[in-house]
């Protein structure tokens, strides 16, 4: 017989695994830690497997309960969603946003698709450009939202993940492997003399520019037909690619946040609303 999963175990059993600790995840659902315990023994239970080993340092995945947390995360989304989209009024007006264009799918899509369900009527422009030149348009008032990549002094936005730019390379082609290591960058100073090159430099590995362009999709495309290595952050390596390390003889090339800024003169339910959806869909990744 196949088992009748509740939706409030699958909810504390993501808090559970998202927290790695009984007690922060009790604090979290608003239950008392003895209440998470017994209700986590149900989800066991009707399973009929093991969910969580027990150490020291809290608790963390079985393989059963790897393989369990994918849907559980889907489902709680998915309430929580339709919840939202029920209890909200629809909402109008435009909402400009500006986003690096590495997370336009995986994280843009899924915000404009949840956000999209609640309110139809809401015209959405999308700007997909380097971090100093979305800063410029939301001071020129030309974005409401702006999501960046903040890798020195942290400027007061929200931090909505940390996403470190690393040396990646094809595990087809090993471009790495090559001296001088051809290397291919944004066509913009900067960032990359000041971080990428330097991390380089202080490895004293020797390199050529093999390739230059002004997007990320272009420095992604020379990694995976051969032509170089390429500074990517860590969340976008594309695939049969991997990170080069400190093994390798490279290393991060910086500490990135990725950080939301909102124009201080923008206002209304539609801008409060996508703002909100972005932060759901990073936090969902």
């Amino acid at each position: 017989m196949k088992p009748n999963l509740d939706s409030d175990l699958l909810r504390t059993f993501v808090a559970v695994a998202d927290t790695g600790n009984f007690t922060k995840a009790a604090e979290r659902a608003g239950r008392t830690q003895s209440a998470v315990s017994m209700q986590m023994k149900k989800l066991e239970e009707m399973v009929g497997n093991s969910l969580f080993e027990r150490g020291s340092r809290g608790v963390a995945l079985t393989r059963r309960g790897g393989e369990l947390i994918g849907n559980a995360r889907r489902i709680v989304s998915l309430l929580d969603e339709t919840a939202a989209s029920m209890a909200a009024p629809p909402l109008g007006g435009p909402v400009r946003i500006g986003i690096p264009e590495e997370y336009g799918h995986a994280i843009l899509s899924r915000a404009l698709g949840a956000f999209s369900k609640r309110h139809a009527k809401v015209e959405v422009t999308v700007r997909y450009a380097h971090s100093g030149a979305q800063i410029a348009a939301l001071a020129a008032d030309e974005l409401d939202l702006a999501v960046v990549f903040e890798w020195q002094d942290r400027s007061g936005g929200e931090v909505l993940m940390r996403d470190p730019t690393v040396w990646v390379t094809s595990n087809l082609h090993q471009m790495h492997e090559e001296r001088p290591v051809p290397i291919a960058l944004y066509n913009r100073a900067g960032w990359c003399q000041d971080f990428a090159i330097k991390s380089l430099e202080q490895r004293g590995l020797a390199y050529r520019v093999a390739y230059t362009s002004d997007t990320n999709g272009g420095l992604r495309l020379a990694v995976t037909s051969g032509l170089a290595i390429a500074p990517i952050s860590r969340s976008n390596i594309p695939a049969d690619c991997r990170e080069l390390t400190a093994a390798d003889g490279f290393g991060d090339i910086d500490a990135s946040n990725v950080v939301m800024h909102r124009n201080p003169n923008a206002s209304g339910e539609a801008i409060d609303g996508m703002e909100e959806a972005i932060r759901e869909a990073f936090v969902n990744r």
